[in-house]
């Protein structure tokens, strides 16, 4: 099934335009525009080496959208769109799985945050968005990816690819590889933390970055979208994502990047992250949120790390060192993070 036979399976005409997005990192995504209707919809192809189960997203993004519904949500909700045949996913001629999602008119995207202004609203957004799903009972929500939060898992994939890598690749990376292992425990607590209950379980995004918001001309939050990640963890994984991806000054992929992590970014961040959620924290979470900001930015350099020395299989990427690029600019922020919190 080519391309043009899965838009006809959604929109039912060749009467349309498709523009590549191109700023995601797992999925394939276009913008659709319907010529008859005068509509436009995302069109995305699910990677199912990442989500294995495309289904369990889809059921998430429903059920999500409902508990936002019968809440009162104010935020824009983006709804999955039925193919002709009232099918939510269309494979293609190689079992990709495909499906199209509801489009907002006059919306905008950020890479890399604008203003603290912005960064702010973009925080206070997410958590009202948190705020509204976190009802007293937790909805079974299953894991898209399974063990994505499993640091466990993700520090001895680290250890095996250092083990396994092609011995170029090693010795590319072998200044990072130090940085990373000179840091290795860092996640320990967290995991003793989560292994113990000792921090409760929340339904979380999984992945707050700025471009995950959609913003009106005025920068104003629209909408919260890609609900791909939602599962059943820790509040203190979105704070940390929030502030890996909010306080970084440059491109994720800049590894020549020095100085790249903003302290006030740090602070109106936390800010808006507590606007809506400070009352439903635990003092357990709250006293482990600048830990958790560190924990998170270690945990994406480790990902990028692991990929680059397993060769590069998960990340999409447009050059050999990419992955190498991106493990450096996360090291430096966290550098910066480290620096500003007084971390030894």
């Amino acid at each position: 099934m080519e391309l043009n036979d899965i838009v006809f399976e959604f929109i039912g005409t060749d009467h349309y335009d498709l523009t590549p997005i191109t700023d995601g990192l797992i999925n394939t995504t276009y913008l659709l525009e319907d010529k008859n209707q005068g509509k436009k919809f995302i069109l995305q192809k699910i990677n199912n080496h990442v989500f294995k189960q495309p289904e369990v997203i889809v059921n998430n993004h429903l059920m999500i959208n409902g508990i936002l519904r019968s809440n009162n949500y104010q935020l824009q909700i983006i709804e999955p769109i039925p193919s002709l045949t009232h099918k939510l996913l269309v494979e293609d001629a190689n079992g990709q799985p495909w499906r199209m999602l509801s489009f907002i008119e006059n919306s905008t995207t950020f890479l890399t945050t604008p203003s603290l202004q912005t960064a702010f609203e973009a925080a206070k957004a997410f958590s009202y968005f948190l705020s509204t799903i976190n009802t007293e009972k937790l909805p079974a929500i299953e894991d898209g990816i399974p063990n994505f939060l499993n640091f466990e898992k993700r520090v001895a994939d680290y250890k095996n690819s250092v083990k396994n890598a092609d011995p170029h690749l090693i010795e590319n990376a072998k200044v990072e590889i130090e940085l990373t292992n000179h840091l290795l425990s860092l996640p320990d607590l967290w995991i003793e933390m989560e292994k113990n209950s000792r921090i409760p379980k929340r339904i979380i995004h999984a992945d707050v970055k700025i471009s995950n918001i959609l913003f009106d001309h005025n920068h104003q939050p629209l909408a919260v979208i890609d609900l791909d990640t939602m599962m059943i963890s820790t509040l203190l994984y979105d704070f940390g994502t929030m502030i890996q991806s909010y306080t970084n000054m440059t491109k994720e992929d800049d590894g020549s990047a020095r100085k790249n992590f903003n302290p006030e970014m740090y602070k109106v961040v936390k800010e808006g992250f507590l606007f809506y959620l400070k009352d439903k924290l635990t003092p357990k979470e709250s006293e482990n949120l600048d830990y958790a900001a560190q924990v998170a930015i270690y945990i994406q350099e480790l990902r990028f790390l692991t990929d680059y020395l397993n060769g590069s299989v998960y990340y999409s990427t447009k050059y050999p060192e990419h992955n190498l690029d991106r493990t450096k600019n996360q090291l430096e922020l966290l550098k910066g993070l480290r620096e500003y919190l007084g971390c030894k």
